[in-house]
């Protein structure tokens, strides 16, 4: 739907090549931290004086370049923490792949039509959170778009459904359709053929997990940047995490720097995973009425202090472009997008928080 969770064929050795590429080409000096629609740096406090203990890993993670960082007055805790929460979040990353067919979400796929399929408590909610933000976009926000096949953004690999393929699966998509049982904890597909593609709201999920496991091994202060969605703590009398905004329009600056205590930021933009294509543009963000990309604004940046507030919300946006803003003020997120036609448009408290870079 929106990002990929999971690798495809190639998936590894590309994010890996992207994320030696990116290494190169800090936007906030040797401060940042991670790369993708945001940038990420270490407080200012703790990079210019003496205090906590700091500890940054890269990986790859869901088909994209997971940074975490991590602070903590006992830096013995550091690494192990660090290596639990990724150990986490790839465990949940590993269920929720709808590219692997032995993942959960692959099962539902396989399982379509002839019985339900019995699911975690956590990918139970990411399906029930999926299902809350389609009613609330009127099914802007669509998981079982991934019923129209499987697309891959790879400019050097590229894979698109046959247009007739697409065409004569439209009518699998549709929220409605996927029956969720909380108490036997299963999940269900009624026809054959459906699929889900839970990469528009498990990511910031999975993201959250890892921040859980480090909250619990003691870390006080922390950030996850997993492709562009970041997920930040930092005690209140703590310096603020950095968070640097990319300009959609132009992707290779940034439009400001978001200091960020607690909660979240997450980016969607048709500007980070695309391909051409008989001189038009595809990219990751599809409509469910169309099974095609989006033809909304070319990004899409959400702040907001719960995952609640953010989690699809950007997908949605991408879809919905200038229809938009009653959702957002519904869910409380703080919001830009830019346009197509160049304008940006921001919500009062987006402007308020945005600060220059520098």
């Amino acid at each position: 739907m929106q990002r990929e969770l999971g690798a495809h064929p190639g998936g590894r050795a590309r994010a890996a090549a992207l994320a030696d590429a990116r290494r190169r080409q800090l936007l906030l000096g040797g401060s940042a931290l991670a790369l993708g629609a945001c940038v990420a740096a270490w407080p200012r406090r703790a990079a210019a004086h003496a205090g906590p203990a700091r500890l940054r890993d890269t990986r790859v993670l869901m088909g994209t370049q997971v940074d975490v960082a991590v602070l903590s007055a006992d830096a013995a805790l550091l690494r192990p923490a660090l290596d639990a929460a990724f150990a986490r979040m790839g465990a949940l990353a590993a269920e929720m792949s709808h590219y692997e067919a032995t993942s959960r979400v692959g099962a539902i796929g396989l399982a379509a039509g002839l019985q339900p399929v019995p699911i975690s408590k956590e990918l139970l909610t990411v399906l029930e959170m999926a299902q809350s933000i389609s009613r609330q976009s009127g099914g802007a926000f669509d998981i079982t778009v991934g019923s129209v096949g499987k697309w891959h953004f790879d400019p050097q690999a590229p894979q698109m459904p046959a247009p007739s393929y697409i065409s004569s699966r439209l009518s699998s998509i549709g929220y409605r359709q996927l029956v969720l049982d909380a108490r036997a904890g299963t999940a269900y597909l009624p026809r054959r053929g459906m699929r889900l593609d839970l990469g528009g709201i498990a990511k910031l999920y999975i993201l959250q997990a890892g921040m859980d496991v480090l909250r619990a091994q003691g870390v006080e202060s922390a950030l996850i940047n997993g492709g562009g969605d970041v997920v930040a703590m930092a005690p209140a009398q703590a310096p603020a995490w950095r968070v640097g905004v990319r300009d959609p329009r132009q992707p290779e600056r940034l439009l400001g720097v978001l200091p960020v205590h607690r909660g979240f930021v997450a980016s969607s933009g048709d500007y980070e995973r695309c391909f051409v294509r008989d001189g038009r543009r595809y990219h990751h963000v599809l409509d469910p009425k169309t099974g095609y990309p989006a033809q909304g604004p070319h990004g899409v940046t959400l702040v907001g202090e719960t995952l609640e507030a953010v989690n699809g919300v950007g997908t949605a946006a991408m879809v919905l472009g200038r229809d938009a803003p009653p959702l957002l003020r519904h869910g409380g997120a703080e919001a830009l997008i830019a346009h197509r036609d160049g304008s940006l448009w921001t919500t009062p408290g987006m402007r308020a928080q945005l600060q220059a870079v520098g």
